[in-house]
């Protein structure tokens, strides 16, 4: 302890990394502690409010909303030692220095230490965007008093999500399932993902063709001398591009003015174009400028961090704090793409050292932020200190996620304030005319860059994967008006439309900061939020809504449309900002909210309610559960409704014929499983079909003549399959199991096929096999080119197939459909090749099935890397063991009885006992040194 002779001040900050790397840079007389982030919170469950409130009709809420919204705050048992030890030193020192951090979070808490340890001593504020010596000392040098302005609106952001979450939650309890939750934030996002989905589900394919023409220059040329050229206009009018699409209905826009051309089409009209002259009518040039992407902010830096590194929002972010914790980097969430002139200062000085002079621009470059709602508080995101440190200096320091991500910071800082990227871009016209006197304008474009500039340090990444990279060049020849050209090869080449990209945290934060919804503190925990919540799961990078999130979401957009409309979510942000800089008060927020008070700023709608609590209480009998619960898919070709129902033990399928008028009885109602982990954009009517079949229980095809044994169609897991008495036999890939004949059935039934007997007496069968049909001769097998040669193939020809040496092994890669690239998780490269079970997507060691309605030729990166994400999640099948026979258990569904699902739910309720009482004894984690309390409730 310091000598009483001497002053002694207690500096607080939030974490204790920080406390250790702070007290490095301060002397014997400063002790540095940490609160270990908030000390104190509204009470989280009955159990935590004090026995003396207990019976207060606001108790649950944890806010007097009857009074001035006066918020009962407690101190949680886990915060309670270190509280006692922070009074203890309180009582020692002469001096406190509250040092948490320097965003609206930072500063409640320093109010909270406050009102908590209550100490005896002169309090003072102290505030840094970065942890450098300098920074620390200049602090101390620099308090100042605690903002109360910025104190009341994280208090009121608590009591906002606080009131929302505690009134709504308990609605989607009642008529949807217990223990959901909703959020001011936390829903918003919710229905952003579902909306995607919605989009998806309503999505028609359209398949469009046009001509690439493999051009050549004649005669002698430097450089490039063929490149390609695209068909866009046919006889003056435009040649339909994917964006000419009803996304709906898969057919043209009314009135898009463009050709629509078929397979038949194009690879006519390139007949007609063989051998014709090409000819070049119009050549543009225009120079090529790109200025520098702006420093980092925390929204761009979690794109970005996902883009380059495969970062999740949640790892981006601990990544972040731990650097600045560190003392590597700034403050990590901000808003604000300013630079200090000593950090725009220090760029310009490295520039100039690793790049050369030239790379500097005469004058330093400054941005200003585009986001709604930006706070434009801090500086942005960029190394700490003076004088940066590179990556190669810091390379030993750090752990590999903290030097990729120090890497990314500093390399984006010091392109931020480098020169343009410069070069030059052309596009080209070439027309042919076809034996039939058709025109055909083809056209291509190239860019070359003369300075890369900034792109020397630094290239911006895409969420589109197909997107091209700033730095790429595409070089044409140098061409001239009426140059003639020769087509070397013309294809024709067919595209389907792609129904849009499902989110991903990235794009998901960028959308949010674009609406200006939540702020940089929150959207890390919002990610983690919805997925904890069951409303989101990521497969890959993609993030998928449940039919549980369609539900709740459904229920909010039908009854309180308000509560998740996006304008009313970014004007609250808004008006926490104005209380922020004290031009409204937190009361007159709280209460036009809350009771639907008319104040200045008051949300219209919400006031013409009655408020939030009018809302919750009164217009819940107006919600029919089972309306909320049920989410139409199509009415099939009978007429019958499909809805996807959210029950208690999962969501499954229903079908209801139509209600005949004077009938006496409700028309019958089916039901039918949904696989776990099926997507809500899967449930194709093909698919709904299928699964119907499954649930329902087996479609009978009539008798075996020869045998008398029925003859069923069922569904397993690898696909539908036919069944009589012992024997079985998977369907082709050209069979459907509602089309299936018995006649057809029948001829599955008789593989594998006999064909006879070699000159040893050796058998030849014909089989279908996971490699698709084959002959087999003992251990020698030669694959047939047809399912179909399996019931026509003869002995001879058999013999003769067998004679023959082996093309190739069984396994052998075949050729494949189509190369996709690197997968974005792995950066395996991934191809689609052609299989037994149909086309599948594989990256050498994963394999996933093409699902129901892909094709090799529209499947997307995004898809083939979300597919074999879920393939991997699910691990290897597991080995079968030799057992004794048992007889057969039923098979469960979701449309299970209730009395059968309160026992499954009963067995699992006992396991999941266990484990808590296992898990009690294990030793508890240690707290993180810093949750934030409006992130939690979000």
């Amino acid at each position: 302890m310091p000598s009483n002779a001497r002053t002694t001040r207690l500096v607080i900050v939030e974490s204790p990394s920080k406390a250790k790397t702070i007290a490095g840079y301060l002397g014997p007389d400063y002790l540095v502690e940490a609160s270990v982030g908030h000390i104190r919170d509204l009470p989280r469950n009955a159990d935590e409010v004090p026995a003396k409130y207990k019976g207060e009709s606001w108790a649950r809420l944890g806010v007097d909303v009857d009074n001035g919204f006066h918020a009962l705050y407690v101190v949680s048992d886990s915060r309670k030692q270190q509280v006692a030890k922070l009074q203890k030193l309180a009582k020692e020192v002469d001096e406190i220095f509250l040092a948490t951090d320097e965003d609206r979070e930072g500063e409640a808490i320093a109010w909270h230490l406050v009102e908590t340890i209550k100490p005896k001593v002169p309090v003072k504020r102290m505030v840094f965007h970065e942890i450098t010596k300098p920074a620390i000392q200049a602090a101390v040098a620099n308090p100042r008093d605690i903002d109360r302005s910025l104190v009341d609106a994280q208090e009121a952001r608590r009591i906002l999500d606080r009131l929302y979450g505690y009134e709504v939650s308990p609605v989607l309890w009642k008529k949807v399932m217990p223990k959901l939750s909703a959020g001011r934030v936390q829903s918003v996002a919710t229905r952003i993902v579902v909306e995607r989905e919605r989009q998806r589900m309503a999505f028609r394919s359209a398949e469009y063709w046009d001509i690439l023409a493999q051009l050549s220059v004649q005669g002698r040329v430097e450089g490039a001398r063929s490149f390609q050229a695209t068909l866009i206009a046919l006889d003056g009018d435009r040649i339909a591009t994917g964006k000419d699409f009803e996304p709906t209905t898969g057919r043209l826009k009314p009135g898009s003015g463009a050709v629509q051309l078929d397979g038949d089409g194009a690879r006519g009209l390139a007949a007609r174009l063989a051998d014709r002259p090409f000819t070049v009518t119009r050549v543009e040039e225009k120079p090529y400028r790109r200025k520098p992407y702006a420093p980092f902010i925390t929204s761009t830096l979690q794109q970005e961090g996902a883009r380059k590194l495969r970062y999740s929002s949640a790892q981006t972010m601990r990544t972040a704090q731990s650097l600045y914790e560190k003392g590597y980097i700034t403050y990590m969430r901000t808003d604000s793409v300013n630079l200090s002139e000593t950090a725009i200062a220090a760029a310009r000085r490295q520039i100039a050292e690793l790049y050369g002079a030239n790379n500097v621009p005469p004058q330093p470059r400054r941005y200003t932020t585009k986001a709604k709602n930006a706070q434009e508080a801090h500086e942005a995101i960029r190394p700490a200190g003076d004088n940066f440190r590179t990556p190669g200096e810091v390379a030993k320091e750090l752990s590999t996620d903290e030097f990729k991500l120090y890497e990314l910071i500093w390399r984006r800082t010091i392109a931020s304030q480098m020169t343009d990227a410069v070069g030059n871009s052309v596009s080209v016209r070439i027309r042919a005319v076809s034996t039939s006197n058709e025109e055909a304008d083809f056209a291509a474009s190239g860019k070359t860059i003369t300075d890369p500039g900034f792109l020397r340090a630094y290239v911006e990444s895409s969420d589109d994967e197909t997107a091209e990279a700033e730095d790429a060049e595409r070089r044409l020849p140098n061409l001239v008006k009426d140059q003639p050209l020769t087509a070397d090869e013309l294809t024709a080449a067919g595209h389907h439309t792609s129904p849009p990209a499902r989110y991903t945290e990235a794009s998901l934060v960028k959308a949010l900061e674009e609406l200006g919804i939540g702020r940089p503190s929150t959207y890390s925990s919002i990610m983690q939020t919805i997925q904890d919540r069951g409303y989101v799961e990521k497969r890959g990078q993609a993030m998928i809504p449940s039919f549980l999130a369609f539900a709740v979401i459904g229920l909010l957009e039908g009854h309180y449309p308000r509560l998740v409309d996006y304008n009313f979510t970014a004007a609250m942000e808004g008006q926490l900002d104005d209380i922020a800089a004290g031009d409204h008060t937190q009361l007159d927020f709280l209460t036009s909210f809350y009771f639907g008070t008319q104040v200045a700023g008051a949300d219209e709608e919400i006031a013409k309610a009655g408020g939030l609590k009018k809302m919750v209480t009164e217009n819940l009998s107006a919600i029919d559960a089972r309306v909320v619960n049920s989410i139409p898919l199509h009415v099939d070709e009978e007429g019958r409704q499909v809805v996807v129902r959210v029950g208690k033990f999962g969501p499954y399928l229903q079908r209801k014929a139509p209600v005949v008028e004077g009938a006496e009885e409700e028309p019958a109602e089916d039901r039918a499983s949904i696989p776990e982990g099926m997507a809500p954009d899967e449930l194709t009517p093909e698919k709904v079909s299928e699964l119907f079949l499954a649930g329902n229980g087996d479609r009978s095809l009539g008798d075996d003549p020869s045998t008398g044994e029925p003859v069923v169609v069922k569904s397993g897991r690898y696909g539908a399959y036919v069944q009589s008495g012992e024997r079985s036999s998977s369907l082709f890939a050209s069979h459907s199991p509602q089309t299936l004949t018995l006649d057809e059935a029948l001829k599955l039934l008789s593989l594998p096929r006999i064909l006879g007997k070699d000159a040893e007496g050796n058998e030849i069968v014909a089989r279908n096999g996971r490699y698709g049909p084959y002959i087999q001769r003992l251990k020698d097998s030669r694959s047939l080119d047809s399912e179909d040669k399996l019931f026509t193939v003869t002995l001879d020809e058999a013999l003769a197939l067998l004679a023959q040496p082996k093309v190739r092994q069984r396994g052998a890669a075949k050729p494949p459909l189509r190369e996709l690239g690197p997968d974005p998780v792995t950066e395996k490269p991934m191809v689609i090749k052609d299989g037994r079970f149909g086309p599948y997507v594989t990256d050498g060691e994963t394999n996933a099935t093409l699902r129901r309605g892909q094709t090799p030729e529209e499947i997307t990166i995004e898809q083939a890397s979300e597919m074999l994400a879920e393939k991997r999640a699910k691990g290897p099948a597991p080995k079968k063991k030799a057992a004794a026979k048992k007889a057969p258990a039923k098979k469960a569904t979701a449309a299970e009885t209730p009395a059968a699902a309160k026992k499954t739910a009963a067995a699992k309720k006992t396991t999941a006992a266990k484990k808590t009482t296992a898990a009690k004894k294990a030793p508890a984690k240690k707290a993180a040194p810093r949750k934030a309390a409006a992130s939690a409730s979000e």
